[in-house]
């Protein structure tokens, strides 16, 4: 490793035997009729490490986090994941016949608008609590996607290109909140995303998939805030990995608040 660099490049499979992994997988391997999704996956998340998921479409990035969240079946599988785990997809899928804290608030028990009113008020939409969801932005339905996933404190939060469809100032905003509400809360977290940019910005460690394997593994060690001096050389080494520079294109270059 070059720490001038603030990144390193390591082994595809990483194990973390301190602390034990909230996710652990060996040899996973997910087939489709004749069709091998996922082959022979290892992989490691530790408690509170923020993992970005970069592959092109078809590279089984969504076989894995559908699989991660336990939304497929995983029988005869070495495969290890918290039962306390919350998933915000790019569609924030709220209820529009229910208002804003009834969506946070869904499968709770006890005091469960307290809680609701308190996780809106973390993603800064205390004022929007008995709003309809018809009536927000497109940036507050995925803030009120991300207080239903955090009200249920999970070990592990899965973001499935979750800021995809905002424009560029409101994902922008939204990667400074998801920080915070990591500062904060503590859970691991795995976001896919098609943006490298967004990928470099985010991440401890950032994971490069295709054809269902880890071809690529980089561990980002500068501070969140202070990454612009090798940003550059980091894209394009991702980007070779991706197979060309037709991945974050457009994307307008952004810093985010130091830890």
């Amino acid at each position: 490793m070059d720490a001038r660099l603030g990144f390193s490049t390591v082994d595809s499979a990483v194990h973390l035997p301190h602390p034990e992994p909230v996710v652990r997988l060996r040899g996973f391997t997910r087939r489709f009729g004749v069709n091998t999704i996922i082959d022979g996956l290892d992989l490691d998340i530790a408690p509170g490490e923020f993992i970005a998921l970069l592959g092109r479409s078809g590279s089984g990035k969504t076989t894995l986090l559908r699989t991660l969240a336990g939304l497929d079946e995983v029988r005869g599988q070495d495969v290890e994941v918290p039962d306390s785990r919350a998933v915000v997809f790019q569609d924030a899928r709220l209820l529009p016949w229910k208002p804003v804290w009834k969506n946070v608030s869904l499968g709770l028990k006890g005091d469960v608008r307290a809680r609701a009113e308190g996780a809106l008020r973390e993603v800064r939409l205390g004022h929007r609590i008995d709003a309809w969801p018809l009536t927000l932005s497109g940036g507050e339905a995925q803030r009120v996607a991300l207080a239903r996933a955090l009200v249920r404190e999970p070990k592990l939060l899965l973001l499935d290109e979750p800021f995809a469809a905002l424009d560029a100032l409101t994902r922008y905003r939204m990667h400074d909140l998801v920080l915070s509400l990591w500062r904060t809360h503590k859970p691991a977290v795995l976001i896919v995303t098609h943006d490298v940019e967004e990928a470099i910005a985010l991440a401890d460690r950032v994971l490069v998939l295709d054809k269902g394997r880890i071809v690529a593994e980089e561990r980002i060690t500068a501070p969140r805030g202070e990454r612009a001096g090798f940003a550059g050389r980091l894209r394009e080494k991702l980007l070779s990995h991706l197979g060309g520079d037709d991945h974050g294109e457009g994307v307008v270059p952004f810093a985010v608040a130091a830890e």
